[in-house]
């Protein structure tokens, strides 16, 4: 559904805003925040392109509620053990795909770059969020995060949100 230019440019606008946060949360290492951006009986997924194109639903990490992300956030601070490094997100302009009375359909490329104690950064994760993007409250909230990644290797335990 194509929207008049305006509505279509503040609802971009808006989740554009979601996607940066999304990913401030991420990089600053504000985990605990993160998922707050989601509705309660959301769905986040981290899926290599080829399944994803094979409609395969084996996934690096799949989450079907708020609560199971949360539970990622603690297992990730108390039982994961895992070299020190930080995230670096860049993200490509939000592309609008389409709305259905207050559900948005987004799609957003992305890389996140990974700097090790050492100072070294390499190109952790690379892809595109498919996003369906829940703007009936407040504020707009993640009802699904798919993050649809092109890296075949990944380089240490994924242990962080992408």
């Amino acid at each position: 559904m194509l929207l008049d230019t305006p509505s279509r440019y503040e609802l971009q606008q808006l989740t554009s805003e979601l996607n940066a946060l999304y990913a401030e949360l991420i990089d600053d290492d504000r985990l605990e925040e993160w998922p707050e951006l989601f509705v309660s009986d959301c769905v986040y997924t981290v899926i290599s392109r080829e399944n994803f194109d094979r409609q395969m639903d084996t996934s690096a990490i799949y989450c079907d509620s708020r609560g199971m992300l949360v539970d990622r956030i603690v297992s990730l601070r108390k039982a994961n053990i895992f070299p020190v490094h930080a995230y670096r997100h860049i993200l490509g302009p939000t592309r609008m795909v389409s709305t259905t009375g207050a559900l948005a359909k987004t799609q957003t490329n992305y890389a996140v770059l990974m700097t090790r104690t050492d100072g070294h950064t390499t190109i952790y994760n690379s892809g595109k969020y498919i996003d369906e993007i829940d703007l009936s409250g407040e504020r707009p909230l993640f009802r699904s995060k798919i993050a649809v990644f092109d890296t075949n290797l990944i380089d240490t335990m994924m242990v962080r949100p992408i």
